[in-house]
């Protein structure tokens, strides 16, 4: 991936990094004028950060009234399983908005992988009328330590997904295996998509999504927005082994 490609903000730690995501979720909510904001969330470390710093930048024009919020990916474990994305958000976040709250897509508990998936993508067709593929306003994406994004792990099918917008997945190989995740043909359709990754542990495949150049990409790197935005908001550690051109944030 060419380093102009896309814009790699890096923070001394992820008690700097949060407030900063949670400004540019805000301003990207007002930029919505008086219109809905999209906006698809990942699980994982992001719930705790969103969650700690989001409801303070969400009052005034960023009214989450006006947002409509899917999840990324979605394990099928019930709602208040400790795994469930949606679950994690309605328990940490959402009760901390200003009110009224967004409008939420969530998974249909007891459904087949096939069924959830289908029913997701149903819910998002209403959710997008006339977009054959859903174009969001925003996506925050995670990334794991082998480079996997969403639930489209490394050398699996699914990151040849080309027709479906929500994929199941039976095996997956971080538990738990059942699970439901946006294709790359929606990733690539958002007007702005911001990975976040924090921790030394994130280093090495860091470097190679973001300098490498592999035949066979890891499925972050395939994350490139057709004509919307790319950001990654990164802290010190996870950035340490960098050599691109980088943002440098102080301690805001």
């Amino acid at each position: 991936m060419a380093a102009a490609a896309c814009r790699v903000s890096v923070f001394p730690s992820p008690q700097e990094l949060g407030p900063a995501l949670a400004q540019l979720v805000a301003e990207r909510a007002a930029a919505a004028g008086g219109g809905r904001f999209s906006l698809g969330l990942s699980g994982g470390s992001l719930v705790g950060i969103l969650s700690r710093d989001l409801p303070a930048a969400a009052a005034g024009p960023a009214a989450p009234a006006r947002w409509l919020v899917a999840f990324c990916d979605e394990r099928l474990v019930p709602p208040e399983h400790p795994e469930s994305t949606g679950g994690a958000y309605k328990a940490q976040l959402l009760p901390r908005l200003p009110g009224p709250g967004p409008r939420v897509l969530a998974l249909t508990p007891g459904l087949s992988p096939a069924a959830a998936a289908e029913d997701y993508a149903a819910q998002l067709r209403q959710a997008f009328p006339g977009q054959e593929v859903p174009v969001f306003d925003l996506l925050v994406l995670g990334v794991g330590p082998d480079g996997h994004t969403c639930s489209l792990f490394p050398g699996h099918p699914l990151l040849q997904e080309k027709e479906k917008i929500v994929a199941a997945i039976t095996d997956s190989p971080k538990p738990p295996p059942e699970r439901i995740t946006l294709t790359l043909p929606v990733l690539n359709a958002a007007r702005m998509v911001v990975f976040v990754a924090t921790g030394e542990g994130k280093a090495a495949v860091l470097k190679r999504i973001l300098e490498g150049d592999e035949e066979n990409p890891l499925p972050a790197a395939r994350v490139r927005p057709l004509s919307g935005q790319l950001r990654w908001f990164l802290d010190e550690p996870a950035a340490k082994e960098l050599t691109i051109p980088l943002e440098k944030h102080s301690v805001l």
